[in-house]
């Protein structure tokens, strides 16, 4: 996959030979920027259990994010070109320690990690007022439908997005997914439901989709006040009507109460079962450096929460391990957030959090599901000097259940971003 790499870095030098006029083409690339994203990845995963099968997962990989994304051409109509070029790196993995979701497997039936494996992807895109169209490699981040950034490379889609910002506050989104390359993946493929724990979706004929329709916007009625209302349909499986609102009450000498509420109510589309609502509410204290919040999700219906595999979700207690949507699931969440700018060390944050959640429905004749995690991570950038923009960060989470596997996970991510122009 070097090669695909590779042809990005041509691709930042000869993004004008579109055949456009060179009169027109000055915005295209004087407007342009290209930077680099480079990440060293450790991952352990320890799955707390002794005997057969594997006990854990770990594996160490560098990756490369490639982007460009051009200006506009003049007029009315202005044309443009996004790339963008993944490459991940095998630094240390074997077959009994392989699965973090950092590297691609050499084949489906071995568990061998490729020493590399990568993706290249174009997006074109056209500007009138202040509407955007882009079509091609796509990474949305849309109550319906989040890319996933949680390993060593993006998971990125392909499909079409209109994004309309002509009425002031008001951003408008529409667009269609046919495909989606996952984080450990270099192939366009199928889109499919999520179905582990205790989903209980069950499907028709229909495993899989090659159409995710969404639409909706985002309103800002005053600076405090958010709302939005987005729909998210899999052709065949789930459709999705998903309704957040956010709101920060001032409270006088840097302190505000955060409100966030949200609300999904899913359903079938003539191939599966999926039923489900699920309501969500989480609430943060902000005093100076500290962040103090709560939160509680509650899911109800004959299914657990739908959403795109390999994909992020919109619920509040989406966590690093789990995210508490099982069928008829409830769950509680505290959180703290501390910023060390306010004594003197700008660049370095805390952030810690505990979710309980019950009332899973495990099958007839079975007690109630019950899960816990505990997640905490510790960041660093650096904020100036030659090594400006470096990041690390710690990651280590814990949970335990009785329907779910015992997990105990860290998580060591070195970045950088360099700034081609």
């Amino acid at each position: 996959m070097l090669c695909n790499f590779k042809f990005m870095v041509y691709i930042l030098y000869w993004g004008s030979a579109l055949g456009i006029a060179e009169s027109a083409t000055a915005a295209f690339l004087d407007d342009s920027k290209a930077s680099l994203d480079m990440r060293n990845f450790y991952m352990n995963r320890d799955f707390r259990h002794v005997g057969a099968g594997q006990n854990k997962a770990e594996e160490w990989a560098h990756g490369f994010i490639l982007r460009f994304e051009s200006g506009y051409t003049a007029g009315p109509l202005g044309v443009g070109i996004d790339a963008v070029g993944l490459l991940g790196v095998k630094l240390d993995s074997s077959p009994d320690r392989a699965g973090t979701g950092l590297l691609k497997n050499a084949s489906e039936a071995s568990a061998r990690a490729k020493d590399e494996y990568g993706e290249s992807g174009l997006t074109a895109k056209l500007r009138a007022s202040k509407s955007t169209f882009k079509i091609g490699t796509l990474q949305p981040v849309l109550p319906p439908l989040m890319r996933n950034d949680g390993r060593l490379l993006p998971q990125t889609f392909r499909g079409a997005w209109l994004n309309s910002n002509e009425i002031d506050n008001l951003s408008l989104d529409l667009g269609r997914i046919d495909r989606v390359n996952q984080r450990n993946s270099s192939n366009n493929e199928e889109l499919t439901v999520f179905n582990g724990g205790k989903r209980n979706i069950t499907l028709g004929q229909a495993k899989s989709s090659n159409e995710l329709l969404f639409g909706g916007g985002r309103y800002q009625w005053r600076p405090e006040w958010v709302t939005s209302y987005y729909y998210g349909g899999l052709d065949g499986i789930y459709k999705q009507h998903l309704l957040n609102m956010v709101y920060h009450l001032p409270l006088g000498e840097g302190r505000n109460l955060k409100s966030d509420l949200r609300f999904v109510r899913s359903s079938d589309d003539g191939g599966s079962n999926v039923d489900n609502d699920a309501m969500g509410a989480l609430f943060t204290y902000k005093s100076g450096g500290h962040n103090l919040g709560a939160g509680y999700q509650h899911l109800s219906g004959s299914t657990g929460f739908a959403y795109i595999n390999g994909a992020d979700n919109a619920l509040i207690n989406l966590l690093q391990i789990n995210d508490f949507g099982n069928q008829n699931e409830r769950s509680w969440q505290v959180r703290y957030d501390y910023d060390f700018f306010v004594l003197g060390v700008p660049g370095l944050s805390l952030m810690t959090r505990y979710v309980s959640g019950d009332n899973v429905d495990r099958g007839p004749g079975l007690s109630e599901g019950k899960t816990w995690e505990r997640n905490t991570d510790l960041s660093y950038v650096i904020q100036s000097g030659p090594l400006k923009d470096f990041g690390l960060k710690i990651r280590n989470a814990s949970t335990r259940s009785n329907f779910l596997s015992d997990i105990d996970e860290n998580r060591l991510i070195l970045s950088y971003n360099l700034a081609l122009w």
